[in-house]
Parts: structure tokens; C-alpha cells; sequence
């Protein structure tokens, strides 16, 4: 048995951080899904920016769309539309098997919206409108802006994917907005159980001090931090307002791991898949990660449920001169204007293609 039927059947679901329609004309995400044990998928605008830019693969679609009168976003999120309503289909048996647990896929709301409240609203209801799919969650960022966004999403029903997390306050954030939509839910005497997934991102810490602690500290600080994400995620779950919340047939937010693709080239290209292996959470990963995961991945231990050795690890980094907390508003930060940056560079490649493909046609 591979690392990745191990994981599924510990109870971890594993998402592929990757979408191309290669990967669905050829049959590979489905070989995937059968052999690999994936049971979701993740996208991003620098997936999509790849997929495009570098494959023909679109390119007739695109010149229908253009036809039509369509460019921009309206153009892209039709593209990925395409691709991600086909991917919940394949992933369907999966989110009625499990009822709704497992199965979903994720796109993101322009980045450009990440400190607008009311747009990101506006257009999460949009793109869950336009997809028609039961398992399709929208990524919204857990910014400061992006939590109102998510209380009102989740209280339009709207399931949602709150991505830019990076630390346990920043995830109790993101789950007390969810936990909020939730419960104005339950007093409007609507349906509460309105699916999410909270995505801490973890290699990026191990990236942002590399170079500045002791070579013994190298790739542990995201782990250190998923450990205490993990411990207040279970603390969470067992408290008496999400109970009274259960008890009113709401179901968990489930905490994902994200950016799981090692970026030290010294380090095991499975190190923080293995690390992060924990009951009833998510992890997502590149092709790249999955593979190794399936050709040489050992699970050896599930995470802690009392954090483990994260607060010693973290006051190691401490003494190194790593605030760890101002170092996650950092990162968040960063990780914003990083998705603005990846959005602009989809909307001009996009722009570019359009522009050869109108010239040929």
C-alpha cells in the first residue's frame, strides 16, 4: 500500500494543488483519483497562467469566447470554469459518498478583491452561481477584509475556501467568521450546513527564515506552526459553541494544508506531506508532491493532538530573534500583493494570447 492510501484511509483527504485540461482530456486527474486516492482539487490564477500560457490546449475555446465578445476576466473565469465544473463532476461520487465531506473544488475570487469586502461578496455569489456544482468552494483570503466576505458568504450559502492563512490566530479568525455566518444561519432558521476549508499555508515560513536561524532550525518552523494550528483547530471542534452548532445540523469547517511542496532543495520532497498527516483535515499538493508521496512516501506518525514539541520548536525560533506573529501578518501581507502579482500576469498573458489568436484567426 503507497503513503497515499495510507493517508486516505488514516482519515486525511488529499487534494491536487494543480489543474490543466490536459490533465482531464487525457484521463490523468481520473488515474489520479482511482489509483492515488485524490479526492479533491485546488486552483490558483498561477495554475491557470501555466495551464494556458503554455499548451494550445485552450486556444480553440478562446477563440469562440472572443467571437462571442468576451475578454479579461470574464473570458478567463469561463475557461477555468470549464475545467473545474468537469473536475466536480469527477469528483461527485466522492462528495455524495461522503455527503458532502469530501469532493470539492476550489477557485479563487480575483485577488484584486482581497481588501474589498463588499466585491469579494459580490463576486463569490457570481462564480457559485455561474458553476452550478454542489461541490465547488470559492476561495476567498482570510485578510482582515476577507472576513466579513466569508461570514456573509457562508451565510448566503455559499461554500467557501478561506485561503492566505498563516498561523493559529489568523485561522481562529477565519473559523470565528465562518462560525458566525454559521449561526446567523440557525437563527434565520435557514439550513447551517454550509461547507468550508481553512488553508494554512507552510512551507512559505520554512522560505521567509531561511538563512537567518541556525542550520538546525532549517524546515521546521512550518511545521512548529502547523502543530499549534492543528492543537487549536481540535480545541475548536470540541468547544460548546460549535457543539451547539452540530447539534443544530451544522458540520465543521475543515482545516487544509497548503503550500506542502518542499521548497528547500536539501530537504525530502515529502517532508511536510509526512509531517502534516492528521485525521479529518485536508492536505493539497503539486503533481510533483503527490508522485514522490506514491513512489517513496512513509507515514510514520499522525501529528499530535496537544501540539507536540510546536511550543519548544517555536521558542528555539524565538531566541534566533523570529517573531513569530509579525512574521504572519508579514506573510499574509506578502502573500496578498503575491496573488495580485499572479493575477496581473494571468490577466495580460491572457490579454497576449487573445491578441496572437485574433490576429491568426
Amino acid at each position: 500500500m503507497n503513503a497515499t492510501r495510507t493517508l486516505h484511509d488514516l482519515g486525511q483527504s488529499l487534494w491536487l494543488d494543480h489543474i490543466t485540461r490536459n490533465l482531464l482530456t487525457t484521463g490523468v486527474l481520473r488515474r489520479y483519483i482511482d489509483e492515488l486516492s485524490i479526492t479533491g482539487l485546488t486552483s490558483n490564477p498561477t495554475i491557470f497562467d501555466h495551464a494556458i500560457k503554455n499548451s494550445k490546449d485552450y486556444d480553440d475555446a478562446i477563440k469562440r469566447k472572443l467571437a462571442q465578445g468576451k475578454s479579461g476576466e470574464k473570458l478567463f473565469f469561463e475557461l477555468a470554469l470549464e475545467d473545474l465544473t468537469e473536475a466536480a463532476d469527477l469528483f461527485q461520487p466522492v462528495y455524495d459518498q461522503t455527503c458532502g465531506v469530501d469532493g470539492w473544488v476550489s477557485l479563487e475570487v480575483s485577488p484584486l478583491l482581497a481588501h474589498d469586502t463588499k466585491s469579494t461578496i459580490a463576486e463569490a455569489k457570481n462564480l457559485h452561481a455561474q458553476a452550478q456544482r454542489p461541490n465547488l468552494l470559492i476561495k476567498i483570503p482570510g485578510t482582515k477584509e476577507g472576513l466579513p466576505a466569508i461570514e456573509e458568504a457562508i451565510f448566503a450559502g455559499i461554500p467557501v475556501n478561506v485561503t492566505l492563512l498563516f498561523s493559529d490566530d489568523q485561522y481562529l479568525a477565519a473559523a470565528n467568521a465562518f462560525m458566525r455566518g454559521v449561526e446567523r444561519r440557525i437563527d434565520a432558521e435557514l439550513k447551517p450546513d454550509v461547507r468550508s476549508v481553512a488553508s494554512i499555508f507552510v512551507s512559505r515560513w520554512d522560505v521567509a527564515v531561511a538563512g537567518k536561524v541556525p542550520e538546525a532550525l532549517n524546515n521546521q518552523l512550518g511545521i512548529a506552526v502547523a502543530k499549534r494550528a492543528y492543537k487549536a483547530y481540535l480545541g475548536l471542534l470540541s468547544s460548546p459553541r460549535w457543539m451547539r452548532a452540530y447539534n443544530a445540523g451544522a458540520r465543521p469547517q475543515r482545516l487544509l494544508w497548503a503550500s506542502t511542496g518542499t521548497k528547500d532543495p536539501k530537504a525530502s520532497d515529502v517532508l511536510y506531506v509526512e509531517a502534516l498527516a492528521a485525521p479529518f483535515t485536508v492536505n493539497t499538493m503539486p503533481e510533483g508532491t503527490l508522485k514522490a508521496l506514491a513512489d517513496r512516501g512513509v507515514v510514520r506518525a499522525t501529528m499530535p493532538a496537544d501540539g507536540g514539541d510546536c511550543e519548544e520548536i517555536l521558542e528555539r525560533f524565538a531566541g534566533a530573534n523570529i517573531d513569530v506573529h509579525s512574521l504572519s501578518v508579514q506573510l499574509q501581507d506578502e502573500g496578498a500583493k503575491s496573488f495580485i502579482n499572479s493575477w496581473n500576469d494571468l490577466m495580460a498573458m491572457i490579454r497576449s494570447k487573445c491578441a496572437v489568436l485574433d490576429r491568426a484567426s
